[in-house]
């Protein structure tokens, strides 16, 4: 049996896609999660053969899931499944390590498509996504020069949240937020949150709308 983890923070749509997951008769949803942190703590306790993660939770976002599962094991397989597919999102959980990308719109065989193709070591990219994402290297310049740390910590403060919060959502001090907040600035060349923010719009990375604590 393939033993799969999900992270989701919509228990409505996590209990959808293990009985779809289930019914294929070969996996098992070993444990389930509804955020970054809870999904770090069940990898440890229960080694999945692959994590299927959202991108957009309240804190952390998946990509910084994919992250630190990846830092924690170089054999950890992970595919995200989100609503959230823009170009840059895409590169940016490949680049990470994630080795499938699967859009919410897709059809739900695609889901058990990318399962079977990340145990096997193999990139899967949803039909209805431009399939040369899956091996272009090109990708949004301006995020570029960011660190996977940075990246997050941009993700964060252009949905407004406050330096302070990030600190506590990523576990970082508030000191080291501050200097990778000036780091972000300089690299990308946004000097007002605002800036940030509008940035992070014009790349599907954030919504229009979207208050703090959501996509």
């Amino acid at each position: 049996m393939i033993r799969l983890l999900l992270v989701d923070d919509h228990p409505v749509v996590r209990t959808g896609y293990r009985h779809l997951l289930e019914q294929d008769g070969d996996m098992t949803v070993v444990a389930q999660a509804g955020s970054v942190d809870e999904g770090y703590a069940l990898f440890a306790a229960h080694e999945p053969d692959i994590t299927i993660t959202d991108v957009a939770m309240p804190g952390s976002s998946g990509l910084d899931l994919i992250h630190r599962l990846r830092e924690r094991s170089a054999q950890a397989r992970t595919l995200v499944f989100s609503m959230h597919d823009s170009e840059t999102l895409v590169h940016r959980a490949f680049e990470l390590g994630a080795l499938g990308f699967v859009s919410k719109s897709c059809a739900p065989d695609s889901l058990i498509e990318a399962v079977h193709s990340a145990l096997a070591g193999r990139r899967y990219l949803s039909p209805g996504l431009p399939q040369h994402w899956l091996h272009s290297a090109a990708r949004a310049p301006a995020f570029a020069q960011l660190t996977p740390r940075e990246f997050e910590v941009f993700r964060l403060l252009s949905r407004g949240e406050s330096p302070a919060e990030c600190a506590r959502l990523l576990h970082l001090s508030p000191k080291t937020v501050s200097n990778l907040q000036s780091q972000i600035k300089e690299k990308l060349g946004t000097g007002t949150s605002a800036a940030m923010a509008h940035l992070a719009i014009r790349h599907g990375l954030i919504s229009p709308a979207s208050p703090p604590g959501n996509p």
